[in-house]
């Protein structure tokens, strides 16, 4: 058995599951925070604004999915058929939403359940990039002298009022009440900075590249703690109208604030997802990184461009500096349209498929889930898929835990024979081991995962979870019905002498042979035509009566089995009775699933 060494997210949900270090963690933000309110009422306002226009976009995220009803994710499945409808995509959904961000890493999640393909990704990242220089432009429009209270407020009390009124306009009214939280935030933020007049940072004494690099510095870090572009620029906005920086540094955050939201979306993308979704967080990262350094090495033509532009149409800071983000981003784009089959190939190669063993790892070492982050859990379509997944792989490491409580090496049933030779002692009792350390926390993990998906009032995604927590509790089912079926393998198998040594030998033959079967029908492909008449016919085979009970008390009588001997048969021939009953029900779960969530 092959060890399975511990992921670097297994290692720091560790940490953070660590209660006191959790606590310790969050105790010093609050007090750091508390006592900084304390002293600027200024700071107290800013941050406040702030808080209101993340919790908006929070609102907003939750109330147009769960209002859209898994239609985002069938646009998102669509929008590959070609790169333009990817590109198109990634824009739109970025304006909707107003985060590239959460369209990203929804377009990680996607790519890691199988949905969408590497390149229509790379299309659709390359869209949301463009379509977060909306926000700019729409914050812009808003201005310093604008209110938006007048718009804000009754918009609120709309947003609750639906929400009362009827419960399916619930999800509409709670993303109405997310835009009136950023309108509010966005004065609330505003007012923080033009209360500030002692915080300056136009007349830095740095001056030149370094002055810019500072800054770009500034809008990195600023949007890795904020997990928000959007607000890294409101912030930016703000400031800019406020005179507190020039509009050189407000280019330079902006820079900045891009690579930040790329890296934020590689570091959960690398380390919750698989293998595609690891290739497109890197993806983003590395376009973020050369659209960054592409902006730096034009920055003289493309600030005087925009100075040039802006003395033509008469454009305020704000609306240059928003002039300047679509523009380095296109210049991105630009960049890598014509090479992005080529850039494909490449993280292809840089990050190849991982072998897909299914093989159980050492007993002293936990099994963690593969498929089950935390950001598959962004979109249902996309936890859905990573639950099968997760419960396909429990499927299988649940045959080879069959095979080994009756000492099959469980390689053998990806070999091509059905040829099986006789086991080798000593002979261990490891199924229950197994179990406690490998299969138990997986499913346990995989039961965690399904409560904590939302399918409020939707009847077709309760069904397909009920039909997910079957197949699972079946796999169970089946590997305890394995462990009480070792007892007598183990006694038996290592007394070659005994009567009934070729007995369970036969039963060990037709234990595999039932798996290879299983395993046979549990692959093909969802739309085979074969497929319903192969299942049904397997379910009938597993049902027949065998002619191990006849055969059995006819050796009693002729006095060549003493009655304990033939107990035992008789027991375990019910144990893999019920463990082919068991694959038969798995299959039939499996087959009744919905094709279009899964």
């Amino acid at each position: 058995m092959s060890t399975q060494k511990p992921t670097v997210s297994g290692l720091l949900t560790k940490l953070w599951q660590n209660k006191y270090i959790r606590h310790a963690i969050i105790v010093s933000i609050l007090a750091f925070l508390g006592y900084s309110f304390w002293f600027s009422e200024a700071w107290l306002t800013l941050c406040y604004g702030l808080a209101l226009f993340l919790f908006g976009m929070q609102c907003i995220e939750l109330g147009l999915q769960q209002a859209t009803g898994g239609t985002l994710e069938r646009l998102m499945a669509k929008s590959t058929q070609s790169p333009i409808k990817g590109f198109v995509f990634g824009m739109s959904a970025t304006f909707i939403l107003q985060s590239s961000t959460l369209v990203s890493l929804l377009t990680i999640a996607f790519l890691s359940s199988g949905m969408i393909g590497l390149a229509g990704g790379l299309s659709i990242i390359f869209g949301t990039n463009l379509g977060a220089t909306s926000g700019i432009w729409l914050l812009a429009f808003a201005g310093q002298s604008l209110s938006l209270n007048a718009f804000a407020l009754p918009m609120l009390v709309f947003g609750v009022l639906m929400g009362f009124l009827d419960k399916r306009l619930k999800p509409l009214g709670q993303a109405i009440i997310g835009i009136s939280l950023i309108f509010l935030g966005i004065d609330a933020i505003k007012d923080g900075f033009s209360s500030a007049n002692d915080i300056s940072f136009s007349e830095i004494n740095v001056h030149g590249f370094a002055e810019v690099l500072i800054f770009v510095v500034v809008g990195f870090l600023l949007t890795c703690v904020l997990q928000s572009s959007h607000a890294t620029l409101i912030l930016t906005l703000s400031a800019l109208a406020a005179g507190q920086i020039s509009i050189a540094q407000g280019f330079a955050i902006a820079i900045g604030s891009n690579l930040g939201s790329s890296a934020t979306t590689a570091l959960v993308g690398m380390l919750g997802s698989d293998r595609n979704g690891q290739r497109l967080a890197l993806a983003h990262l590395i376009f973020n990184a050369v659209t960054a350094l592409i902006s730096l090495l034009l920055w003289l033509p493309v600030t005087y461009g925009v100075a040039f532009l802006a003395n033509i149409m008469n454009l305020s800071e704000l609306f240059q500096l928003a002039l300047f983000h679509t523009i380095f981003n296109l210049l991105g784009v630009l960049a890598f349209w014509r090479y992005k089959e080529r850039f494909a190939d490449r993280l292809v190669r840089a990050l190849p498929e991982e072998a897909q063993g299914y093989s159980l790892p050492d007993t002293r070492t936990p099994l963690e889930p593969m498929y089950l982050a935390d950001n598959m859990l962004r979109a249902t379509d996309t936890a859905l898929r990573a639950a099968n997944q997760e419960i396909h792989r429990l499927t299988k490491l649940g045959i080879e835990l069959v095979c080994h409580a009756v000492y099959i090496p469980p390689d053998a049933l990806y070999r091509n024979t059905m040829h099986l030779t006789t086991p080798t002692e000593p002979l261990e009792k490891d199924v229950k081991t197994l179990y406690r350390w490998q299969i138990k926390p997986l499913h346990g993990a995989i039961v965690d995962f399904l409560g904590k998906m939302d399918i409020e009032n939707n009847p077709k995604l309760r069904d397909e979870m009920s039909r997910m927590h079957l197949r699972a509790f079946y796999v169970i089912e089946i590997i305890k019905d394995s462990k009480h079926l070792q007892k007598n393998m183990h006694k038996f198998l290592s007394e070659p002498d005994s009567a009934v040594y070729a007995d369970y030998l036969a039963l060990r033959q037709r234990v595999f042979e039932m798996l290879i079967d299983f395993l046979h029908h549990y692959e093909l492909p969802r739309d085979d035509e074969s497929r319903p008449v192969a299942i049904k016919s397997f379910i009938e085979r597993t049902e027949q009566e065998s002619d191990f009970h006849g055969i059995i008390f006819e050796r009693v009588r002729q006095g060549k089995l003493i009655g304990v001997q033939a107990s035992s048969l008789l027991n375990d021939i019910n144990y893999v009775q019920r463990i082919a009953s068991g694959l038969g029900e798995i299959l039939q779960a499996d087959e009744y699933a919905d094709d279009e969530l899964l």
